[in-house]
């Protein structure tokens, strides 16, 4: 791989850009690998890339049935942040922060990491509190975060919706500053053209159609180019998890949902940060495009569908008039939509099964862009050693066995609202 930088941009700009090698080989499926990774999303390239180099196995391919970062990775609203009450999802997010820092120079790739900072607002008294206990947490984990009221927001973001009979008084809010954004596809082909790079196989359109088990050992895949073989197969499909479990005979306590994002025209910038607001489910940022990025809460039934229902936008877009009222004079650009796994609890899943040399990645609910680096590093340990990570031992399948739940919201079992 010929390195990126300001002399090969100078270089290629001489011959019209026509000399560009290809980021990453289209490379036909060998009968058998060390390891096989179902999924060419960020968390399935991110393990692969650490396999490769934290454990020298390189000898790995990725299988994707559509094509790379045509799944979640591409369909989010590239927020990141590690402001979480449970220690067990402060330290694993907060570590994946320290490591958003320096990707872009580890992969040679731009990934537009831009720690802008993170405001969660609150419209009551009680919010306050609830942030006010979520921020003392974050500071005992060492994370930095900042309680500021009603005019240091007025000063952040004059443009909402301040007025004395504001339907939804704001009282102030949470402040993570190193939370921000990054770009989502960038991700993708950076870990995709690193780990090529390494000797990483990525396959594309090769769908997974059955497994290939020998007295409770996995010993290959069945893809819809041709059977390989392998003694290791870590799975990373996001929402499509219970499609492979349910091959496998395995029930997991995930439910897949369509999760919803929509963009504006693109304007001046107006919003350097990324906001969340208290009183219902809306978050928005502002892309290098100059599009207001806006999401919302899930369709509340169950899909594999990668759009979903016009009410859910129509109420995301009501939330955020109700929040800054000049959005209103926007047009919609475009929607769509992913497949989330939802966890029982909220929290992700990063564990070996019951199979052997078969592993999980999944249930990351909301959460999965911003764990793309920490999901990577810890699920290519589990695969490599058979062991759990430390980062990601709280987030083993057998606690919903064993009640040792984190339930980061307090809502139960609810799935689609936690």
């Amino acid at each position: 791989m010929k390195k990126y930088s300001v002399f090969s941009l100078i270089k290629n700009a001489f011959n019209g850009h026509k000399n560009w090698d290809i980021a990453w080989r289209d490379p036909e499926p060998k009968k058998e690998y060390d390891a096989v990774i179902i999924g060419g999303g960020g968390h399935g390239l991110a393990t692969a890339y650490y396999l490769a180099k934290n454990y020298g196995i390189k000898n790995v391919a990725i299988l994707e049935k559509g094509w790379i970062g045509g799944g979640n990775i591409g369909r989010n609203t590239t927020i990141l942040r590690s402001n979480y009450l449970h220690d067990a999802n402060n330290l694993f997010y907060d570590h994946g922060m320290q490591m958003w820092k320096d990707l872009s120079q580890e992969l040679n790739y731009n990934v537009m990491y831009s720690p802008r900072g993170i405001l969660n607002l609150a419209h009551s008294d009680s919010q306050m509190n609830t942030y006010s206990r979520r921020g003392n947490s974050m500071r005992l984990n060492g994370i930095d975060a900042s309680l500021i009221g009603r005019e240091e927001v007025k000063k952040m973001i004059p443009f909402a919706d301040f007025t004395e009979n504001a339907r939804f008084p704001i009282f102030g809010g949470l402040l993570q500053p190193i939370g921000g954004t990054a770009r989502h596809d960038a991700v993708a082909w950076g870990y995709a053209r690193a780990a090529d790079d390494m000797g990483v196989d990525i396959i594309q359109h090769c769908e997974v159609n059955g497994f290939d088990i020998d007295n409770g050992k996995v010993s290959g895949v069945q893809t819809s180019r041709g059977n390989i073989k392998t003694k290791k197969v870590g799975l990373c499909v996001a929402g499509s998890t219970s499609i492979l479990a349910e091959k496998l005979n395995m029930t997991l306590p995930i439910e897949a949902h369509v999760l919803q994002a929509c963009v504006s025209e693109p304007v001046k910038p107006m919003l350097d940060g990324v906001v969340t607001f208290g009183a219902g489910h809306f978050y928005c940022s502002q892309s290098d495009k100059g599009e207001m990025v806006m999401g919302g809460d899930l369709d509340g039934y169950n899909s594999y569908a990668q759009r979903g229902n016009l009410p859910t936008i129509q109420h995301v877009l009501t939330e955020g008039v109700a929040l800054f009222p000049n959005l209103s004079r926007l047009k919609v650009l475009r929607t769509w939509g992913g497949i989330m796994d939802m966890s029982m609890d909220g929290s992700p899943i990063i564990d070996r099964t019951h199979i052997d040399g078969v592993y999980l990645n999944c249930g990351w609910c909301y959460g999965g862009f911003k764990a793309t680096p920490v999901s990577g590093l810890t699920f290519a340990h589990t695969i490599a050693t058979n062991e759990p990570h430390k980062l990601s031992l709280p987030f083993k399948l057998d606690r919903f066995h064993t009640g040792h739940l984190l339930d980061e919201k307090g809502l139960g079992t609810k799935t689609w609202i936690s």
